[in-house]
């Protein structure tokens, strides 16, 4: 392997270091969330109110991520959220004011959102070669889910031992905690400043558009590129598919009427197709075609989703296993590799950040609707039949993702 394919390896390196420290952070809850209200002495609704306004304030930078993306270096912008993100972490380890609080995680909003997410996106399209966009992707997905592991396991440990061994409240354990985080990422964010190099297509504080031509313009010129919209549509579909995969656990319990501890090992061992399903998934589809392997995923992911609330009430963990984790792995699968579809959208490396903030800006509404469509099954039929709606209505997407991508993939090649 020659000293420049090393390098574009080292390279991916520092994303996932950057993203694997960044967005643990503004996603505490998934691990700790009652002791989190019970640290800051709040109620779950003010808590989904802090996760609800880094959701909003995604969405608001998606597209201004991508501009920052392609005028300043990734080095600097990356390694920027992860200092503020870190710092954010220690001022909420200091017992803030439930306000203050909020513009804590406004701050993570923006600190994961507009400084990170467009330069991650960008610089991974960038660093793979045009034959390796999958399995770039997928091991950035990949690594980030062995990255946030094991951040997690050891903020865990801690919290553990400070709830248990030096028996303090949690108040003082969930501050701990965010130390830990947040010297993490600030003691890392030196890393990538230095470490990252530019890529071909980024500025350094110079206008990325063409000589006369504002970004309004760009945005112009992007919106009729039909793969642009085959590209979010293809990621709106992996993703909220990917979506439906969260009610697994009360599917399990609801349905096939298993206990907790089972639901619960099951759900855990499905967490593990994270590092497994975008490695496996990026290689195959670099050997075949990305996007093209991408469409027939899409489409298993919809017949097994939409099997699996069909299967026989009495089976088993011994049947019940293997298929949520083959489904588990498709869609971990997917979501490793739908980003290699913006390499055959045939985008401008000066204006791909632009781009990478448009097709964001439609492929996460599923963040939005897909909460409120479940609740609407699940109000209008119960039990299995709230399931087979749920399931069968967003498995009838992957026909649409299916035939978008084969569609996609007909275009990078006339």
């Amino acid at each position: 392997m020659s000293t420049r394919h090393w390098d574009r390896y080292r390279q991916l390196a520092l994303l996932i270091i950057a993203a694997g420290v960044v967005y643990p952070i503004p996603y505490m809850r998934q691990n700790f969330e009652n002791s989190m209200l019970e640290a800051f002495a709040i109620t779950q609704d003010q808590l989904g109110e802090c996760s609800s306004l880094v959701g909003l304030l995604l969405v608001l930078t998606y597209v201004p991520s991508g501009w920052l993306a392609d005028r300043f270096g990734a080095n600097k912008l990356l390694s920027m959220s992860m200092a503020s993100t870190g710092a954010i972490a220690l001022w909420m380890a200091s017992s803030p004011s439930f306000f203050q609080l909020k513009l804590a995680f406004a701050g993570l909003g923006i600190s994961s959102g507009l400084l990170l997410w467009g330069t991650l996106i960008k610089t991974t399209s960038l660093i793979a070669p045009h034959d390796q966009q999958g399995r770039f992707f997928g091991m950035l997905e990949s690594g980030r889910g062995i990255a946030e592991a094991l951040l997690a396991t050891a903020a865990l440990a801690l919290f553990a031992y400070y709830l248990e061994d030096k028996l303090a409240g949690a108040g003082t354990a969930i501050a701990v905690v965010l130390k830990f985080y947040g010297w993490t990422a600030i003691l890392a964010s030196p890393l990538v400043l230095v470490g990252l190099k530019p890529q071909e297509g980024e500025s350094d504080g110079v206008a990325a558009s063409e000589p006369g031509h504002s970004v309004w313009h760009d945005v112009a010129v992007l919106l009729r590129n039909q793969s642009i919209w085959l590209s979010a549509i293809i990621i709106l579909v992996g993703y909220q598919i990917f979506w439906v995969t969260y009610s697994f656990a009360s599917l399990l319990e609801d349905v096939f009427a298993l206990g907790a501890v089972t639901v619960g090992g099951i759900t855990v061992a499905r967490l593990w197709m994270r590092p497994i399903g975008p490695l496996v998934a990026g290689f195959i589809g670099d050997r075949f075609h990305a996007v093209r392997f991408l469409s027939w995923l899409l489409l298993a992911a919809a017949v097994t989703l939409f099997a699996i609330p069909m299967l026989p009430a009495e089976a088993g963990t011994w049947l019940l296993l293997p298929v949520i984790l083959a489904v588990s792995l498709i869609t971990y699968g997917i979501r490793g590799i739908y980003w290699a579809t913006l390499d055959d959208c045939k985008v401008a490396p000066n204006v791909r950040g632009v781009a990478i903030g448009l097709i964001s800006l439609l492929a996460y509404t599923p963040d939005m609707y897909v909460p409120q469509v479940q609740s609407f099954c699940f109000s209008l039929l119960e039990g299995r039949e709230g399931y087979l709606l749920y399931y069968g209505l967003f498995a009838s997407t992957g026909i649409v993702g299916f035939f978008a991508a084969r569609r996609l993939a007909w275009l990078s090649e006339h």
